[in-house]
C-alpha cells in the first residue's frame, strides 16, 4: 500500500479534535511513507491534512475540479496536482490513484465519497479497504444507520466488513494496511462506474 485517500471537509467544524486529528492522520501518514491523495484543497480539513503530510516530508496528490480551483481554493503547494472538469471525474480519478480510503468528519460531499467506495467495495469494483476515522464520535450517527439497514436486511451482514471504524488515526491506519476484504461477485465493470 502506497497512498491513502482522505476525504474530509472544505471546513474546520466546531470541535478542535477534527483539526488535531486531521493533522495527526497527516503525520502518521508521512510517518509510514504513505502518499495522500485528496481533493486538492488549500482550506479546512483537507487543508490541514495536507499541510501536515507535507510538513512531515511526505507526498500529496491533489485532484480538484476546475470550477473550484479558479475559486482560489486550490492548493498551490502540493507534490502534484490534477485539475479536472468535473466532480465525478475528480472521485474517480482518487479512487484510481488510492491504495485505501479513509474518512474524517466532513459535509455532503464527503458522505457522498464514502458511501461510493464502501458501494464500489460491496459491488467488487475495487478491493481496496475504507477507513472511517470517527472523531468524537461523528460518524455514530451513520453508523448506526448502516446497522440498521443490516437489521432490516438491506445490507448483508458480511458487507460490515467493507468498512473499519476507530477514533485513532495510528490504529485506523495499521489495520488497513492488513485488512482483507470479504471476496464478493464483480456486478459491473470499471467502465460502468
Amino acid at each position: 500500500m502506497n497512498r491513502i485517500c482522505v476525504f474530509c471537509g472544505s471546513k474546520m467544524g466546531i470541535n478542535p479534535r477534527f483539526l488535531e486529528t486531521a493533522i495527526q492522520l497527516g503525520r502518521v501518514l508521512a510517518e509510514r511513507r504513505l502518499d495522500l491523495v485528496y481533493g486538492g484543497a488549500s482550506i479546512g480539513l483537507m487543508g490541514a491534512v495536507a499541510d501536515s503530510v507535507m510538513a512531515g516530508g511526505g507526498k500529496v496528490v491533489g485532484v480538484i475540479p476546475e470550477a473550484m480551483a479558479s475559486k482560489e481554493v486550490a492548493h498551490d503547494g502540493l507534490t502534484e496536482m490534477h485539475v479536472v472538469s468535473s466532480m465525478h471525474e475528480r472521485k474517480s480519478m482518487m479512487a484510481r490513484l488510492a491504495d485505501a480510503f479513509v474518512a474524517l468528519p466532513g459535509g455532503f460531499g464527503s458522505f457522498e465519497e464514502l458511501l461510493e467506495m464502501i458501494t464500489w467495495a460491496q459491488l467488487g469494483i475495487h478491493q481496496k479497504p475504507v477507513g472511517i476515522l470517527n472523531v468524537s464520535g461523528y460518524y455514530d450517527p451513520l453508523i448506526q444507520l448502516f446497522e440498521r439497514a443490516i437489521e432490516e436486511d438491506f445490507i448483508r451482514p458480511s458487507n460490515r466488513q467493507l468498512f473499519l471504524v476507530d477514533q485513532e488515526p495510528d490504529r485506523l491506519i495499521q489495520t488497513l494496511l492488513t485488512h482483507k476484504l470479504p471476496e464478493v461477485k464483480r456486478w459491473i465493470t470499471e467502465r460502468e462506474t
